[in-house]
């Protein structure tokens, strides 16, 4: 892990809101606060990390300092509840002159306090993600409430981030305004775990694989139909599931009724297990639509893992041309699966071309780095809301 290079010595004193927090054990949002936070720490910034949920027994981790919080435990509630406490933290931080001296804030759909921030006059960017409205569990009142979030954070951050290029595209055209471009790192993989493959009753390239949330917008459906219609003889394997999405599970197990080819572990927590799938499956089958650069699709390629990618901006953005394969239905995808059992050898070069892209182009170091001056920035008033908004 290589340190960022504090600029002319200045220490800041960084809060980074609205996550669960660190250890990372849930989603992107926390394996980003993790490698970025440790590494400012570790740069001789001090990082404050607002937590939420299981609690680790020491009150720093990899160098960061922990603050836990509680959390109503209902959907966007869960999120901004504990973001709200965050900032009153932060509040009577500020009195005691202890405070931050600027704030990362992730997920756009806490926007609604970032005001709160201003008036404590801490600089503040704010992590928009992907296209959050568009996911399916948020119908109606929830869908509105994520597109008024989105304005709120344009209006009220300092600095905007963007994590894909098809973010920024977005956020100019809707809002006319601009954001700072950083994507997330991917862990690099030199080698299969097979002793883990084997204990969990596997065998490098003899399996297909998804990794993702059972919802909609991740095609989980799509994969399991897409590989029923395939005439493919190695097993798919579907690790995940969702918290609130039992009617989507019960479709999706519907679609692959009691195909003996099919298997679902659930979630899988052993990141030594997962780290071993995605490096030893045939093809990674990626259904994500509505995200930025997906931490899913980062570890698959940096496990080397070859990529069926369904077919949307930001999975062409990161995996470019020679490093996936898409599609757009399941028609498509039983072809891609076929292609792949037929050339196992092709299959391998498209993973190695994608565990070569990883490592030249999303570098945690190199994301950390960006994080440090995007702080710097905001501490000396390089970047304001007039930045966000030039017009």
């Amino acid at each position: 892990m290589k340190r960022p290079q504090r600029e002319r010595g200045v220490r800041v004193r960084i809060a980074m809101v609205g996550t669960r927090g660190v250890p990372a054990r849930y989603g992107g949002f926390e394996t980003a606060v993790e490698e970025i936070g440790q590494r400012l720490a570790a740069g001789g910034h001090e990082v404050m990390v607002y937590c939420r949920g299981e609690r680790h027994p020491e009150p720093e981790y990899l160098g960061m300092r922990l603050i836990y919080l509680p959390a109503i435990e209902k959907k966007v509630a869960e999120t901004l509840s504990h973001t709200g406490l965050s900032v009153l933290h932060a509040f009577r931080g500020k009195i005691a002159r202890e405070g931050a001296d600027v704030a990362l804030l992730f997920n756009a759909a806490n926007a609604p306090l970032l005001p709160v921030l201003r008036t404590l006059r801490i600089p503040v960017a704010t992590h928009v993600d992907g296209l959050e409205w568009k996911r399916t569990k948020w119908s109606g009142t929830g869908q509105r409430y994520y597109r008024a979030a989105e304005s709120m954070a344009v209006r009220w951050s300092d600095a905007l981030i963007a994590d894909a290029a098809g973010i920024q595209d977005y956020y100019r055209e809707k809002f006319g305004a601009e954001s700072v471009f950083i994507p997330y790192g991917a862990p690099i993989l030199a080698a299969t775990d097979t002793a883990k493959l084997a204990a969990a009753g596997y065998e490098p390239g003899g399996f297909h694989l998804v990794v993702a949330r059972f919802e909609p917008e991740n095609h989980v459906h799509v994969a399991v139909e897409g590989y029923r219609r395939s005439g493919a003889r190695k097993p798919l394997v579907v690790v995940g599931s969702a918290p609130y999405a039992d009617e989507y599970t019960a479709q999706v197990k519907e679609l692959a009724g009691d195909d003996p080819r099919i298997t679902f572990l659930g979630g899988v927590w052993d990141q030594d297990l997962l780290d071993a799938l995605y490096a030893g499956a045939l093809t990674y089958v990626h259904g994500h639509s509505v995200g930025g650069t997906n931490p899913s699709l980062l570890r698959a390629m940096g496990a080397g893992a070859s990529v069926l990618a369904f077919d949307v901006n930001f999975n062409r953005e990161v995996l470019g041309e020679e490093a996936g394969r898409f599609f757009g239905d399941p028609a498509e995808l039983a072809k891609r699966i076929e292609e792949a059992e037929a050339d196992p050898g092709g299959a391998a070069d498209r993973g190695d071309a994608a565990r070569k892209r990883a490592s030249e182009r999303y570098v945690w170091d190199d994301v950390a780095a960006a994080y440090e001056r995007l702080c710097l920035d905001l501490v000396e008033r390089r970047l304001t809301r007039k930045t966000v908004r030039p017009k």
